[in-house]
């Protein structure tokens, strides 16, 4: 059965409507957020049809031009499907706030992201293993769940991907005449090239690779199409928008239910089993600290009562580091497609590393920060991407309030450690080691930015050109330590019945874009759980 037909989407319209207009007081499980980990969760758990599952999600539809057409994707930055965060005044930024988009919409931030599938390395999962002492999450039992999930569409390769699962991913058609010279550029630097940008480039040392994306005939393929869409039409599961969580409900030491504001006014809703937040690295944390789990002294400053102290909530804050960008005016302007990224690549700004630290994008376009527009880059123009992808400086989030309305205070730090100005200079002169390149020169009339800078000059472009990744994760971290949050089965320290699964788990960043990491923690979890309650 085609989930896109009229005759389903007529029958899920009317099944939803019906739920919703009968909602109960209890399910079995509530998931609280509808992104890249609590769409998987909440479809995992309503696949036996003996178990209720109710989904929440404080945005609105998918069901609109700007998340459905693939290319339109910067429309919904901003938008009312963007919680867009707006940070502190960063001091390591010369004093710049940045806004972080997030999704407020079904699907998440899978629905208004650029698509890239990016597995993390392999030593991002097995130290998430050896973090968390549980071997489920090292990097070749999770190759076992992305060979299980994934319908990949390039050449095969048995070891390393799958074909038949629900998510479908391919490697990027070739619509931009220059991305064959980026990879002989890369070569010519000494970067080795890969068929597959998700197989063995990400267990060494790196590589170059046409990017791997969730696009199918022009169209977004969010994670909530994948896994919930097909499963609108069951009775089992409740999918409720415009329904902000604003609680946790605690009964001693036991989270038993959640207060959501919904239709103008607030309901309970109780779990008979359990909670899981899947509010992204954001808002998960939050509504924790607001509910009385996080660092006593931190809400005893709000009057909010300490249910659990747990120091490690809103701690540990990561995000990837974007130079925006290098950048080059095309030789010819009929040279220029605006077709957006086909290459990717990963590398390591020091070759003692272990694992590839740089992420750089090929853009077909200018890319560049308000304040490096000072450069005029002209619509010709093709751009490099360095991103930092193992960030080593720490932000934190703090709460500015009680209530579910109060922003939260994000201080993201982003390159307060040294080490990650130095990769982002490595990133930069590797960038321009390719751009200018004898491959690219066919498409080079000149170098825009940043040109021949060097020392002090060089290092205030790095700070005016920081652009967000939006990979921001790893604010309520699983592991063993003081300031860990959760377990290796996302239970949360000191509640029953609560478990995290999103991105803020995570105990650092993985390497490269979060959302298929996102979309494993959501197999693992809703496996831990299925497991726990013998379904």
């Amino acid at each position: 059965m085609q989930t896109d037909d009229k005759d389903f989407a007529a029958r899920a319209e009317a099944n939803q409507r019906q739920l919703a207009e009968a909602l109960k007081p209890q399910y079995d499980f509530i998931v609280c957020g509808s992104g890249s980990s609590g769409s998987v969760v909440a479809r995992r758990l309503a696949e036996n049809p003996s178990v209720s599952v109710l989904l929440l999600e404080a945005g609105g539809s998918d069901d609109v031009p700007s998340v459905m057409e693939a290319a339109r994707w910067p429309e919904n930055l901003g938008s009312e499907r963007d919680w867009a965060f707006k940070t502190r005044p960063n001091p390591h930024l010369n004093g710049r706030s940045l806004v972080w988009a997030m999704g407020k919409v079904l699907g998440g931030s899978s629905s208004i992201n650029v698509m890239v599938w990016a597995r993390g390395h392999k030593n991002d999962w097995d130290y998430f293993a050896a973090e968390t002492g549980d071997e489920g999450w090292s990097y070749e039992r999770v190759l076992g769940i992305y060979r299980r999930i994934e319908d990949w569409q390039g050449a095969p390769d048995p070891i390393r991907r799958g074909t038949g699962g629900p998510v479908f991913v391919h490697p990027a058609p070739a619509q931009i005449p220059i991305m064959p010279a980026m990879l002989e550029g890369a070569r010519s630097v000494g970067i080795p090239t890969y068929p597959d940008q998700n197989g063995a480039l990400m267990e060494g040392d790196g590589g170059a690779a046409v990017a791997n994306m969730r696009i199918r005939d022009g169209k977004r393929v969010s994670v909530f199409r994948s896994y919930v869409h097909p499963f609108l039409d069951r009775p089992n599961l409740t999918v409720l928008t415009g329904a902000l969580v604003t609680k946790l409900i605690l009964a001693g030491q036991r989270a038993v239910g959640v207060e959501v504001r919904f239709g103008g006014r607030l309901h309970r809703f109780d779990a008979e089993r359990e909670i899981v937040l899947s509010l992204g690295a954001i808002n998960t944390p939050k509504l924790l600290m607001q509910s009385g789990i996080g660092d006593e002294a931190e809400l005893s400053r709000f009057g909010i009562r300490t249910r659990q102290h747990l120091p490690g909530v809103g701690r540990n804050l990561q995000e990837h580091i974007l130079i925006g960008g290098c950048v080059w005016e095309y030789a010819r302007p009929e040279q220029f497609t605006g077709s957006g990224s086909d290459v990717t690549l990963f590398w390591k700004s020091d070759a003692r590393l272990d694992t590839p630290d740089l992420q750089f994008f090929a853009i077909d376009g200018s890319y560049n920060s308000a304040e490096t527009a000072r450069f005029s880059p002209p619509a010709a123009s093709w751009t490099l991407l360095p991103g930092v992808v193992r960030t080593q400086s720490r932000g934190r989030l703090r709460l500015t309030g009680a209530g579910p309305d109060d922003p939260l205070d994000i201080d993201t730090q982003v390159l307060s450690d040294p080490a990650d100005l130095k990769a982002a200079l490595a990133g930069i002169a590797l960038a321009r080691d390719i751009g200018n390149s004898a491959a690219l020169r066919p498409f080079v009339k000149r170098e825009v930015m940043p040109g021949g800078m060097r020392g002090a000059e060089l290092e205030n472009f790095v700070r005016e050109a920081v652009v967000p990744f939006w990979h921001q994760t790893c604010t309520a971290k699983m592991g063993r330590d003081a300031m860990s949050v959760v377990d290796g089965s996302l239970k949360v320290y000191g509640i029953d019945g609560l478990r995290i699964a999103d991105g803020s788990v995570m105990p650092r960043v993985a390497t490269g874009n979060t959302m298929a990491p996102c979309v494993v923690i959501g197999e693992r979890a809703a496996d831990l759980i299925r497991k726990a309650h013998g379904l």
